[in-house]
């Protein structure tokens, strides 16, 4: 088996664990790839990993792996999911960051988590991801996300007007700071920071959902995946945000965009016992309540 690992920075409360885990593989005789951010932080901490087969930059680099690790929170995962691409590379989150609804697993269950995937005991858990289609490459290729894609305004306190259309039919002229087209996986991220729907992560649909919009009529949408969605931006500023997940660019208003749901889907690996409901009750501390 080979196991590629990416991280970006380490908690020093965490370093036990993450030693424990390359003894683990180690032992059981497993090629191991870092990325270059990850194999920077290891020997800033001075940690020596055996086996390292390779050490890789993008996802040109990853090209026989059988399962990325993602060590950090959920933007460490979602940024490996921008290495993994088309090549249906399981993902496993170890969650050293905050929240962690995708990096699931903490760093004191990360010894029974590389147990699980050398003995197959785990479940392969595929998501839909946006696909980002427009008349310019604003994102070098990598133009697809697990969570949102979203409309900002930029350099201003006015706001913008984003025009939308689903599949070429007019919807309406969100006044807005912005708006938010998620994934059912990216409910639980921006989208329900600006009051958009938790939505179970096999639901089939979009989730539109304007940010702080002038118009208090105006609410989040559900829209079927199998529709295209495309935006016109207007504002007083002739510069404008898009983003994907984390990564964002600056455009100006006479640019095209049309999104849809990607080609291919983010295969997150989810070990036995761990559902998204528990995910749900724990994260958002639902049942926390005297009567239960």
């Amino acid at each position: 088996m080979k196991i590629a690992i990416h991280g970006r920075t380490l908690k020093e409360e965490s370093l036990i664990f993450i030693k424990d885990m390359f003894e683990e593989l180690s032992k059981n005789n497993i090629d191991v790839q870092l990325s270059q951010t990850l194999a920077t932080a290891l020997t800033e901490f001075g940690i020596k990993v055996r086996k390292i087969k390779d050490i890789f930059n993008d996802s040109k680099d990853i090209f026989n792996a059988d399962i990325l690790l993602s060590i950090g929170g959920d933007g460490t995962l979602l940024e490996s999911i921008t290495y993994v691409k088309d090549k249906n590379i399981p993902i496993l989150g170890i969650n050293t960051g905050r929240m962690g609804f995708l990096a699931t697993i903490t760093p004191s269950n990360l010894g029974y988590a590389i147990e699980c995937i050398l003995n197959g005991y785990y479940e392969i858990d595929e998501r839909t991801l946006v696909h980002l289609e427009s008349d310019r490459d604003l994102f070098e290729g990598i133009n697809f996300g697990l969570n949102e894609f979203a409309i900002l305004k930029r350099d201003t306190s006015s706001m913008i007007t984003v025009h939308t259309f689903i599949n070429g039919e007019y919807l309406n002229s969100y006044w807005a700071d912005g708006i938010i087209l998620s994934t059912p996986t990216g409910s639980t991220g921006y989208s329900l920071s600006v009051g958009g729907p938790l939505v179970l992560p096999h639901s089939n649909n979009f989730i539109l959902s304007p940010v702080s919009p002038h118009n208090l009529s105006v609410r989040p949408l559900v829209i079927p995946d199998d529709k295209v969605i495309s935006f016109e931006i207007e504002g007083r500023s002739k510069n404008f945000l898009v983003s994907l997940d984390s990564r964002s660019r600056a455009v100006e208003g006479n640019v095209q965009l049309a999104v849809r749901k990607e080609n291919f889907k983010a295969k997150l690996i989810r070990i036995n016992g761990y559902n998204f409901l528990d995910t749900l009750r724990y994260k958002l501390n639902w049942g926390w309540d005297v009567r239960n």
